[in-house]
């Protein structure tokens, strides 16, 4: 029976240099953003349950300079509404190759940006060729296993469970800054 390592992830300390440094960060929705469920009612209506304090330290990124970029295959109303209230936006929601439709994105919406400086953060294996195409790959403690096998960081938190408010903390400890500095902007 072959004998598995155990893949070494970065290090709370180490991805907070490495974030510092990030210029923009992806987010895919459905079980980074949400806990991967979808409620769905009569005509269509449907339901997600987003993390306040993921919420939250997204907006304070974005007023810290942190460009926030939404990626979902899967078009939802939820989503729109949802990003709409946190203002972001750089929001994809489109079916097709992640990797292709972000690269052709950046090319045309933020041409200063070069993946190499992009963190992606996604939990499927859809996730996988946009998670190939970035400086830096995360997931949620709950991502299934080939995305955890490539990726640089795995979160102690679940999707949709202050999994992005992890990540985010440690962008503003590497650059030194407290978040709390960017609620009144």
């Amino acid at each position: 029976m072959p004998i598995t390592k155990q893949k070494k992830y970065l290090t709370k300390a180490t991805l907070a240099k490495r974030m510092s440094k990030v210029k923009a960060l992806i987010l895919d929705v459905d079980g980074v953003l949400t806990d991967d469920y979808l409620y769905v009612g009569a005509n269509g209506f449907e339901l997600k349950q987003f993390h306040i304090g993921d919420g939250l330290t997204i907006v304070l990124a974005m007023r810290a300079g942190l460009e926030v970029v939404i990626m979902s295959n899967r078009p939802s109303e939820a989503t729109t509404t949802r990003m709409n209230d946190l203002k972001v936006k750089h929001v994809i929601q489109e079916r097709g190759d992640k990797a292709r439709i972000v690269k052709e994105y950046f090319e045309k919406n933020l041409p200063t940006i070069d993946l190499a400086d992009a963190a992606y953060m996604g939990n499927d294996i859809l996730d996988i060729t946009l998670l190939n195409l970035v400086g830096l790959k995360l997931t949620v403690a709950d991502a299934y296993d080939e995305v955890k096998a490539i990726v640089d960081y795995v979160t102690s938190k679940k999707g949709g469970h202050g999994a992005v408010r992890e990540v985010l903390e440690l962008y503003f400890q590497g650059r030194g800054q407290n978040p709390a500095d960017f609620l009144k902007r």
